[in-house]
């Protein structure tokens, strides 16, 4: 039941611009499957379910982080580029601004590189911090952020 609800909600998402995790669950509710708003967010957390802007550029849409896809790669150092205002360091911390409400998302891109040096990201609205493994390996993760937003 719980692979078939997974896959019902990688359908949906991709389907509809699903903004809300409340309407998620009503898609699911009308596709048949009883849940809670609890089993929603879990479900959302374990699919790696990240929100981008929606093509109509007034709403955050949840999407789904495909891994290993050069196409998608492509559209992730794209909203990289877009969403980026600026960076800075702290000891083994890189902090990450971007434009209101896409923090998510570049979280999700800076997560779906898989550098050895980011332990984890943590977002919010407009900021992102990045637990790097040390001092020295945020220098590293600057260069390479630098290099992508730059074109290099």
């Amino acid at each position: 039941m719980k692979t078939a609800r997974l896959n019902k909600i990688v359908e949906l998402i991709e389907k509809y611009d699903v903004t809300t995790q409340e309407q998620l669950g009503e898609l699911l509710r009308k596709s048949g499957f009883e849940v809670t708003q609890a089993t929603v967010s879990r479900d959302i957390r374990e699919l790696g379910l990240s929100k981008v802007t929606s093509d109509n550029g007034l709403n955050q849409k949840y999407f789904v982080v495909k891994k290993d896809s050069s196409v998608m790669n492509e559209k992730y150092i794209k909203l990289l580029r877009n969403a980026f205002i600026s960076h800075s360091v702290a000891q083994n911390l890189v902090v990450i601004k971007t434009i209101s409400g896409m923090a998510m998302g570049v979280a999700a891109v800076i997560d779906s590189f898989k550098w050895d040096e980011v332990a984890g990201c943590i977002a919010g609205d407009d900021t992102i911090f990045c637990a790097i493994r040390d001092a020295e390996d945020a220098d590293i993760v600057i260069e390479k952020l630098d290099k992508i937003i730059n074109g290099n």
